[in-house]
C-alpha cells in the first residue's frame, strides 16, 4: 500500500498543535492543561493513553507515576480506583494541587465541550501495545464526537499503529518516530501512515522534503523556539507540537 491509496480524511491538521496541552503552564495531560490550551487558543491538543492494571484507558505519559504524581511505581501494576487518590497537579505548582489523572473519556468529553480536535498518541508500558491500542480504541470510537475532525492516532509501537489500521481504518495514523531511519517508508506503509511525526532534531529541510515527497504530512515535536518554527514551516512541515502554544500561535499565519 502507497499513501496514495489511502483514504485521506477531509480535513488538515493545524499548524499548532498543544502537547499534552498547554504543558508548559499547566500539568501536562491533565484537564488542567487541556482547558489552559483552549484559552490560549490552541485548535488541537495531544495525549498519551495506557492502561491502568485493570484495563481502563487513561491520559498520561510515563510508565512510573512518580515524576507527575505522588505516586509510585509502574501505572501497568495501578488499578483506576487507586490513581484516583493520587495528586496530579502539586508537582508542577501548588495553584494546581488536587489535580487528578484523568480517564479517556473524561478528556474526550473535555474536548468536545470545549470544541477541540486531538492527537491521541497510543503510550503503551511494556509488553502491552496490542491491548493497549484495541481498548483505548474502542472506548475513543465510543465516546468521540461523529461530527468532530476525524481523531489523529499515532505511535512509536507499530503493533499499536496496525491494530488502528484493522480496528478504526476512519481515523488517520501517525508513525512517530525520533529520526528517519533507512526503514521509515516501509514502516510507513505497513500501517497506512497518513502522517509522519519526527523530532525537531535532527531533522533538516531535506529531511522534511523526503517526507513530503512521499506523499506523508509531517509533523513536528516538541517545538517550543519561534526561529526553529519558522523555519519548519518554511520547509513545509504541516503541525508542530508546542508545550506554548501562545508563543507559536500568533507566527502561524506569518
Amino acid at each position: 500500500m502507497t499513501v496514495s491509496q489511502i483514504a485521506v480524511p477531509p480535513f488538515d491538521v493545524p499548524r499548532v498543535i498543544a502537547h499534552r496541552g498547554a504543558s508548559a503552564s499547566a500539568p501536562e495531560n491533565t484537564l488542567a492543561a487541556f482547558r489552559r490550551a483552549h484559552a490560549l487558543g490552541a485548535p488541537w491538543v495531544e495525549f498519551d493513553v495506557k492502561l491502568t492494571a485493570d484495563n481502563r484507558p487513561i491520559v498520561f505519559h510515563d510508565d512510573i507515576l512518580s515524576r507527575t504524581t505522588n505516586g509510585q511505581g509502574p501505572v501497568a501494576a495501578a488499578p483506576l480506583a487507586a490513581l484516583g487518590d493520587l495528586d496530579a497537579g502539586q508537582w508542577f505548582d501548588p495553584d494546581f494541587a488536587g489535580e487528578l489523572v484523568p480517564t479517556l473519556e473524561e478528556v474526550v468529553d473535555l474536548l468536545a465541550e470545549m470544541g477541540l480536535g486531538a492527537n491521541m498518541e497510543i503510550k503503551p508500558c511494556p509488553g502491552r501495545d496490542e491491548e493497549t491500542a484495541a481498548i483505548a480504541l474502542e472506548v475513543a470510537r465510543q465516546v468521540w464526537p461523529s461530527e468532530a475532525s476525524p481523531l489523529l492516532v499515532s505511535s512509536f509501537s507499530r503493533t499499536a499503529l496496525d491494530v488502528a489500521r484493522q480496528t478504526a481504518p476512519q481515523w488517520p495514523r501517525g508513525l512517530l518516530t525520533e529520526a528517519l531511519t533507512d526503514d521509515w517508508r516501509q514502516a510507513a506503509e505497513a500501517v497506512g501512515a497518513w502522517s509522519i511525526h519526527c523530532a525537531s532534531e535532527p531533522l533538516g529541510p531535506s529531511g522534511v522534503a523526503e517526507v513530503l515527497d512521499a506523499g506523508y504530512r509531517v509533523m513536528v515535536y516538541t517545538v517550543n523556539d519561534p526561529g526553529r518554527a519558522l523555519n519548519l514551516w518554511d520547509w513545509g512541515v504541516h503541525g508542530i507540537f508546542t508545550d506554548r502554544p501562545e508563543v507559536l500561535l500568533p507566527l502561524a499565519g506569518a
